[in-house]
């Protein structure tokens, strides 16, 4: 039986938080905040028409941008809430309810293989517990030999970022390197947001 994510906790404890943060970002949408920071980074790391998997893709706010760049998107939520929203913004793009920790996108004609992976919005503080590793051995698994990752995740969520480090070697992939923005700002071992940059260890 799947352990229930901590999102998911979230939400049973206050069933109106997934249209919150839906609205939330309408609303910053509508006051003309930047939301493409994300996506903006991906574009610049693939090549044209990359095939992208946005991991914990939420309303499709990153998928939905990288799929407008020109790129292949495919976008997994564990929300179905979430996932309508990003249907209903952006019905070109291929979204899936699911659980990282379960992640399966094999269909035996080699689709499964990813150029990118995103995962921002601080997903990775939001899983089941005890589940962080399965997520990153299956980013593993979806990774083209050549693809990468990009993980991003605030500190003091419960998850820390020498534990991610560490759970990021046992799945067989690599930090080839770090920043402490979506800016790319430096990151040290002071900062309070990380931006991983992973790909397949050899």
């Amino acid at each position: 039986m799947r352990n229930e994510t901590l999102w998911e906790a979230k939400k049973r404890d206050n069933p109106g938080h997934s249209a919150w943060y839906i609205e939330r970002f309408e609303q910053m949408r509508a006051d003309g905040a930047d939301l493409h920071g994300e996506a903006r980074l991906i574009d610049a790391m693939a090549s044209r028409n990359a095939r992208i998997l946005d991991a914990g893709c939420g309303p499709g706010r990153i998928g939905g941008e990288l799929a407008l760049r020109g790129h292949q998107v495919v976008g997994v939520d564990v929300d179905p809430e979430l996932i309508q929203a990003a249907q209903e913004t952006h019905p070109d793009v291929e979204w899936h309810v699911g659980d990282l920790s379960e992640l399966d996108l094999h269909d035996g004609g080699g689709r499964s293989a990813f150029d990118l992976i995103v995962c921002a919005g601080n997903v990775m503080t939001f899983l089941a517990p005890g589940t962080s590793d399965d997520v990153l051995r299956n980013f593993a698994a979806h990774l083209s030999a050549e693809g990468r990752a990009v993980v991003a995740f605030g500190a003091g969520r419960g998850y820390s970022f020498d534990t991610f480090l560490s759970d990021v070697d046992a799945a067989g992939l690599t930090c080839d390197t770090r920043f402490s923005t979506w800016e790319l700002r430096p990151w040290t071992t002071t900062s309070d947001f990380l931006v991983a940059v992973l790909s397949l260890a050899e």
